[in-house]
């Protein structure tokens, strides 16, 4: 009986640590492994060190960090608006974060950004990875408006699979050569090459066939921002590995 006692109190002990470490899982950290294969992070839970709002030397104060997590507040001063964006411009990359949104939320992760005076916003320049409260937010009518999709140009409610609102999400965003493959939840929303036929028909049949989006995604390397857009959006996480 002490036997069986002894390797039950094992086992459970087992569990504990199990259900302990998994729940202690380190956020916004590289692990062991990750450093050696070059990740680095993008975010240290912090600051908002490593970014900067469009356009601008400093971060607004929309933008906050609230227990070890970026956060699009909405509520603070207009001025204090706009999509931030890395320091740093990234061309070959594997690139990842977690984003949840509120109820009736929309962001979005755009890549590839030319920050020049002479284009006044992310998206001139910019392709989109859309993050959507696919329920409730307003820009849901369009199959490639939802969550996880190259926005206006591809994507579908097949593989459009976010959690429920409130829940975090993972993103993967790879781009080599120009071959860009996008992963919302390990579902793969979008696969193409820049510049291929197959992408350019896509952009012309999107609102980005219009004058003013004259130098959209020209160019396989840029910046990265995270969008400002109606309601608020939490993001953590966030890492790169150059290729």
């Amino acid at each position: 009986m002490v036997k069986r006692l002894s390797f039950a109190l094992y086992i459970g002990s087992l569990f504990f640590i199990t259900i302990f470490c998994t729940s202690t899982k380190s956020v916004n950290a590289l692990s062991n492994k990750e450093e050696r294969e070059g990740w680095k992070l993008l975010f240290d839970g912090k600051t908002t060190n490593g970014w900067h709002t469009y356009l601008r030397d400093t971060v607004g104060s929309k933008w906050q960090v609230k227990d070890g997590t970026l956060v699009f507040d909405p509520t603070q001063p207009r001025a204090g608006g706009g999509d931030i964006v890395t320091n740093e411009e990234y061309e070959n990359f594997d690139f990842r974060l977690e984003w949840k949104v509120a109820k009736g939320s929309n962001s979005g992760i755009i890549f590839d950004i030319q920050e020049d005076r002479k284009y006044n916003a992310t998206y001139l320049t910019g392709p989109e990875m859309q993050v959507l409260d696919n329920i409730d937010a307003q820009d849901n009518k369009k199959e490639n408006h939802l969550a996880g999709c190259l926005y206006d140009m591809a994507g579908s409610a097949a593989v459009s699979k976010p959690k429920p609102v409130g829940e975090w999400n993972q993103v993967r965003i790879i781009q080599n050569n120009g071959h860009l493959t996008f992963f919302l939840n390990d579902i793969k929303t979008f696969e193409g090459q820049i510049g291929s036929e197959e992408r350019n028909k896509m952009v012309s049949n999107s609102k980005f066939k219009n004058k003013e989006f004259a130098n959209f995604a020209k160019v396989a390397k840029g910046k990265i921002a995270l969008q400002e857009h109606p309601g608020s959006s939490a993001w953590r996480n966030i890492k790169i590995r150059k290729l």
